[in-house]
């Protein structure tokens, strides 16, 4: 299957392109040949059909996570009000009122434990992408992406909590 790959890597990066993939073809591919490294089942007879067919899915999963992603972000910023309508510059008694929100909510983040904490972290307040955390914690984007879901659920929560009293 490796050597398929690698022989057929011009075309199966020119596939990616012509499908879509634009700027994210060289990273499908680099995720392609990671889970090939790590087949443990014996190679499919048709290693070709089954090399496009399994970029095909990357690109798919790709897409629906990105989706995913943007539709939280939309999500994120309606609950944290990054509206413009809230640029006015807060009174002293309002100041200490978010500040006091904002530990509140440092608190909410700190009691998901680790790494949830710290991923959300670098991801919402250091702009990290996703992929360089995964990378960097040596854990899978999917594995990210979970931790992140947790984060935004408990600042939901979190919200509804201060929002009803």
């Amino acid at each position: 299957m490796e050597k398929v790959f690698l022989d057929e890597r011009p075309r199966l990066l020119a596939f990616l392109r012509r499908i879509g993939a634009a700027e994210d073809a060289e990273d499908l591919l680099q995720d392609a040949w990671i889970r090939i490294r790590s087949l443990d089942r014996p190679v499919p007879a048709e290693a070709l059909s089954y090399l496009y067919r399994m970029l095909h899915n990357l690109m798919i999963d790709r897409r629906r996570a990105s989706r995913s992603a943007v539709r939280r972000d939309a999500q994120w910023a309606d609950v944290s009000g990054g509206g413009a309508d809230r640029c006015v510059q807060p009174d002293s008694e309002r100041r200490v009122l978010a500040i006091d929100e904002v530990r509140a909510i440092h608190e909410a983040i700190d009691l998901l434990g680790e790494p949830a904490a710290s991923i959300f972290r670098r991801h919402r307040l250091h702009g990290q992408t996703q992929r360089t955390i995964a990378d960097e914690l040596d854990m899978g984007l999917s594995t990210v992406e979970k931790h992140l879901r947790r984060a935004y659920a408990a600042l939901l929560e979190f919200r509804k909590a201060n929002n009803d009293g």
